[in-house]
């Protein structure tokens, strides 16, 4: 559709020439309740907007973005417009404007389900409707008519028609209500994207913050179904320590009123930062035993968003070329603040070996980019929401705190606030605050580190003297451009009882190819050299041949947690770098995973295993890498202490590793309780995580899932039938699901996901071969006719990385040699797949 995706270009122009003075905005969502779906097209809500503006230049044209299936009439200045001239489905033309305007749309907008725009979700356990607004980076057009860009700020009024019996919340608190309709406070100044419409009849808890003088209304929401399961206690013990943080150290008092948090349905992203309305996914909603990780990941992420009130809501990036200035902060403050404020005190180890993996994948693509982007239009914005803004950028804001200090980075973001609240900014306003504050040469650092793509490899260098102790040891730094990094280096040994410990640490400026760490000369010879110890930079860290060594016999006997997850990532950075064989990597952890205290780190060990079979190890030992695993998984299982969550992981990576019938057998009387493991407590999550593998490898049929499902109706349990279904070892079930996500858009986007994840399992790759052709052919197409968010789950889920051949690298780069004028952003997906799958094929040629 012309006009869906906006250009930087058209942006900027429409920002010089407009200035918006507010918005009203009426939605009717009494339509969301009927019964019967509408005979043709799409069901559909009411959405009235006015909205007044000014414009720079009197008598110049313009437009306003809405993307509806009907607009019923248009108004402005009072000049009564034609629809079906000045609306192309994306746009409405504005031309012959005054100083001060009014434009007054009634359109007719489409719930949404795909997650974007209006979500509309029937819960299948009791047939309630819920509702929720999802619009980053521009879904909000699909709801209302605006100005849809993050700099044309301004404030909004809602005012909501509800079904009977349902609640409503909005980004302002309720002012009044008649009848079914709600009318919300006035907003501050905010950009479109952050504006929300929470609607249904939600569960709804509440509490208050106080500090001093500020009294913030705290509310927590999820669907009936899960009320059972919402720990709302905890969501806010978490939300108060974040606004104890956050107050103190950034000094400017949380600027819009009330702090409710959504847990909602069927949701693409982990959580969005509506200010006033923050939305998450609702499987941080626990239905089962979880380990303190999946806890700690919750916490981080109401932090993270948190963050955002200020570093992305308060002060907003100008384009998204700066989508880093709030991404990469809330990433590093959802870290630092649960160190800073909560019980979990160990989240740099989860950083370190998580998180920065993300970014290491997405700094080796050939779609990699600076921090700071190029992001040409609304498609590219849509794909930098990637390891690079987040990650990336937050453990570059890391090694700035240690390059400026903590105190002149924490002041820096306290003059940025007031300088800028309720504007927009760019790189230039930051480097300027924060070079008043520290002295130091920000734009130096910033064209180093922002302004240039791609990781720097450091290794150490050491030489030793006839009594063997340290002569010289120094920091080698590969990779363009060479960065400043201020790094920690480690020196560890092993001590009598076995444990590996460290006795000297330097910090240092690495600068060039060649730094020399003056202060470890004359030190004892170290049985292992660990670069970027503490984690200060981001970079990749190499070995030794002794360090090697040392790691492959006693890395289970680092006694520091952060250290162990930083020999842990540099490790697997090995491995998919084909330095080191995958059966290498497999070795180290069946052989010291099961030491690992850190359940985060373990799950990522896990994770990476199942990868390293599934990708890295070469085909003639595939199968027996396998079996090796699961075997290693089930040894540490039985050791596992009974009702621990290393139990429990271990548990969920049996099941994840199963290949044998003896494993299968296992699972099969852990289902049925003819089988049992001390300790361990099989809920309906588990159950599913141990009928999955059983459907994949064809060991239970149709008949058993769908009675599993009977056990568990509900919209959870929905999501997991469908992905056993489609994981079935047959060719017919691989056609129907590959029919119901290609060929019809009638499964919504969780649905969607479920789907591919179930259809693309490992265990039957030759049931996947005829597919490759096919998706080349579809997914122009499939760019062309879906919502972004869906051709994005087809594209990058369905694309053959398990047809692992030269000849699938030869189609992608055909279909790339064919297809040269395709949409950026298609491109950049393929591309992607292609250097993943690039990468496995070397590291399978290193592991044979």
């Amino acid at each position: 559709m012309p006009g869906v995706n906006l250009s930087r270009d058209e942006a900027r122009e429409r920002a010089e020439l407009l200035s918006v003075d507010g918005y009203e905005v009426m939605l009717d969502l009494t339509s969301a309740v009927d019964e019967a779906e509408p005979a043709e097209g799409p069901r559909t809500f009411r959405s009235v907007t006015t909205l007044r503006f000014r414009a720079a230049v009197p008598g110049a044209s313009s437009f306003a973005d809405l993307i509806a299936p009907s607009v019923n009439s248009v108004t402005l200045n009072g000049r009564v417009l034609d629809p079906a001239e000045v609306f192309d489905g994306a746009r409405i033309a504005l031309d012959d404007l005054a100083s001060d305007n009014v434009l007054v749309v009634d359109a007719n907008c489409a719930y949404s389900r795909t997650g974007e725009g209006m979500h509309r979700f029937v819960d299948p356990e009791d047939g309630e409707v819920y509702l929720y607004t999802q619009y980053e980076p521009a879904d909000a057009r699909r709801v209302y008519a605006n100005f849809e860009q993050p700099d044309l700020k301004a404030p909004y009024r809602f005012e909501v028609t509800a079904p009977e019996g349902w609640q409503v919340w909005s980004n302002g608190v309720e002012e009044s209500r008649e009848g079914r309709t709600r009318r919300f406070a006035e907003t501050a100044p905010i950009s479109t994207y952050i504006t929300c419409v929470i609607a249904g009849p939600y569960h709804y808890v509440t509490d208050t913050y106080t500090r001093g003088d500020l009294t913030i209304p705290l509310g927590a929401m999820c669907r009936q179904g899960l009320a059972k399961h919402f720990d709302a206690d905890d969501v806010f013990r978490v939300t108060k320590q974040g606004f104890d943080l956050f107050h103190e150290i950034f000094d400017y008092p949380y600027p819009f009123g009330k702090y409710d948090q959504a847990f909602v349905p069927e949701y693409n992203l982990g959580a969005m930062e509506n200010p006033g309305m923050v939305t998450f996914r609702e499987e941080y909603i626990f239905r089962g035993k979880v380990t303190q990780a999946s806890y700690e990941r919750r916490a981080n992420t109401i932090l993270h968003e948190m963050a955002h009130m200020w570093f992305g809501d308060l002060v907003t990036m100008k384009w998204w070329d700066d989508l880093w200035l709030k991404e990469s902060f809330a990433d590093f403050m959802g870290s630092f603040g649960l160190v800073e404020a909560t019980r979990f005190d160990q989240a740099w180890v989860t950083f370190a070996n998580n998180r920065k993996a993300w970014a290491y994948r997405a700094d080796q693509l050939p779609s990699t980019h600076p921090i700071t982007a190029d992001i040409r239009d609304l498609e590219d914005a849509k794909l930098n929401f990637d390891g690079i803004t987040y990650a990336k950028g937050a453990a570059v804001l890391k090694q700035l705190v240690a390059y400026v200090g903590r105190e002149a980075f924490l002041q820096g973001a306290q003059r940025y606030f007031k300088a800028h609240a309720y504007g927009n900014t760019t790189l230039a306003d930051l480097l300027s605050v924060l070079g008043e504050v520290s002295g130091r040469d920000m734009a130096a650092w910033s064209r180093a580190w922002l302004q240039t793509a791609g990781v720097n490899v450091l290794t150490p260098a050491v030489t030793y003297d006839a009594d063997g102790r340290v002569a010289e040891l120094a920091v080698l730094q590969e990779g363009e451009p060479l960065r400043p990094h201020r790094v920690a280096v480690g020196l560890y040994r092993l001590e009598a009882d076995g444990a590996l410990v460290r006795y000297a640490r330097a910090e240092v400026d690495v600068a060039g190819a060649r730094t020399v760490v003056a202060e470890l000369a004359g030190r004892e010879r170290p049985d292992l050299v660990l670069v970027n110890d503490d984690d200060l930079t981001y970079c990749k860290v190499r070995f030794d041949e002794r360090s090697l060594t040392t790691l492959r016999g006693h890395l289970g006997d680092l006694t520091d947690p952060l250290a162990r997850a930083l020999c842990w990532s540099a490790l697997w950075n090995l491995t998919r770098d084909a330095v080191i064989p995958a059966r290498d990597f497999l070795s180290l952890v069946l052989a010291h995973a099961g030491r690992e205290s850190d359940v985060g780190v373990l799950q990522m060990l896990h994770a990476q295993a199942l990868s390293a079979v599934t990708h890295y190890a070469a085909p003639a030992r595939r199968e027996q890498s396998g079996r090796d695993l699961a075997a290693g998984a089930l040894h540490e299982l039985r050791l596992a202490e009974p009702g621990s969550e290393h139990q429990l992981t271990w548990a969920r990576f049996f099941a994840e590793s199963a290949s044998s019938e003896g494993d299968f057998q296992l699972l099969l009387g852990l289902l049925e309780g003819s089988a049992r493991i001390d300790g361990l407590e099989v809920d309906q999550e588990l159950r599913w995580a141990f009928l999955l593998p059983l459907a994949a490898h064809g060991v239970v049929d149709e008949s058993v899932i769908e009675a599993e499902l009977a056990r568990d109706d509900t919209a959870s349990g929905k999501r997991h039938q469908v992905r056993c279904l489609a994981a079935r070892p047959s060719a017919a079930v691989k056609d129907q699901a590959w029919a119901m996500v290609v060929e019809s858009d009638a499964l919504s986007n969780a649905l969607v996901e479920a789907t591919i994840d179930g259809m693309c399992r490992p265990s039957r790759r030759d049931l996947l071969a005829p597919f490759t052709t096919r998706y080349f052919e579809v997914i122009e197409r499939i760019w062309a006719e879906r919502s972004i968010q869906i051709a994005m789950h087809v594209v990058k889920g369905l694309y053959p990385s398990l047809q692992d051949t030269a000849a699938t690298v030869e189609a992608t780069d055909a279909w790339l040699a064919e297809h040269a004028d395709a949409a950026p952003a298609l491109r950049r997906l393929v591309l992607e797949s292609r250097d993943d799958l690039a990468r496995a094929l070397r590291a399978q040629s290193r592991d044979a």
